[in-house]
């Protein structure tokens, strides 16, 4: 009687010198996968909704109102349409926020470069936002300042330009920025700081509505203080000189 032969034990194949376990690689490469995808669905998210936005019924609310929303803290935010706002509330906002508005393509070169100097040479920058570059970050971004955030609100800014209207844009921009806490819109910061609609509001009325913008939350329209007063005097006298500044939303 023959005895069978007995294989011999093979030992299981060491890996590769220079490499971890497949295991440790895999989830590595999955969550990389995974949040290239969410950052493509995250820009592809507001070039999608501002070729909706370029429909004229459409009302776009801002991220600030979504928030309130969530958050159950309400809102007051009345949309009318751009003809509905007084054109002294137009010109001013304008002359105040973005003098370029009618000539540039989203963004401000001239302010840009100024700004870009001012940092290099280590002194404190201004702001260079213009009205399109304020519309994408109260539509789609987020408040706080950050190199991330303004990187992100130059190129939005160009395609906005570049797919609506000056006047769409304004008529937007007019209906989603903040004039108060939980005041939202030309026509709600109306009735609210001075008890009447939007397109009855007089041209001091208008540029102390514009001069708030900066800092809606601290300065009040309504209750002026001295310094506002002689913000709003320069922004009035602007607006009434205006001319084909403004041109494009008359």
């Amino acid at each position: 009687m023959s005895i069978p032969a007995v294989e011999p034990e093979q030992e299981p194949p060491m890996p590769p010198k220079g490499r971890g376990p497949l295991r440790s690689r895999r989830p590595a490469t999955h969550w990389f996968k995974r949040i290239l995808q969410i950052l493509v669905v995250l820009v592809l998210i507001p070039l999608g909704l501002t070729i909706v936005y370029a429909v004229p019924g459409v009302r776009p609310v801002s991220t600030l109102m979504l928030r309130d929303a969530v958050t159950l803290e309400g809102y007051d935010r009345r949309w009318v349409p751009i003809e509905e706002i007084a054109p002294a509330l137009r010109y001013s906002v304008i002359m105040s926020e973005d003098g370029q508005f009618c000539s540039h393509r989203g963004i401000d070169l001239r302010e840009m470069q100024g700004v870009i100097e001012d940092a290099l040479a280590g002194k404190e920058t201004r702001g260079a936002s213009t009205i399109p570059m304020q519309t994408v970050k109260n539509l789609f971004l987020w408040n706080s300042r950050s190199f991330i955030r303004k990187g992100l609100e130059a190129p939005l800014a160009v395609y906005l330009d570049l797919v609506l209207s000056k006047r769409r844009i304004l008529e937007i921009y007019l209906n989603i920025v903040e004039w108060g806490p939980g005041i939202y819109g030309a026509e709600s910061a109306s009735l609210y700081h001075f008890g009447k609609a939007a397109a009855d509001l007089s041209a001091r009325e208008a540029a102390l509505l514009a001069v708030a913008l900066p800092n809606p939350l601290e300065r009040n329209p309504g209750k002026p203080t001295r310094n506002l007063l002689r913000l709003a005097d320069r922004v009035q006298g602007m607006a009434a000189r205006s001319g084909g500044y403004t041109g494009c939303v008359r």
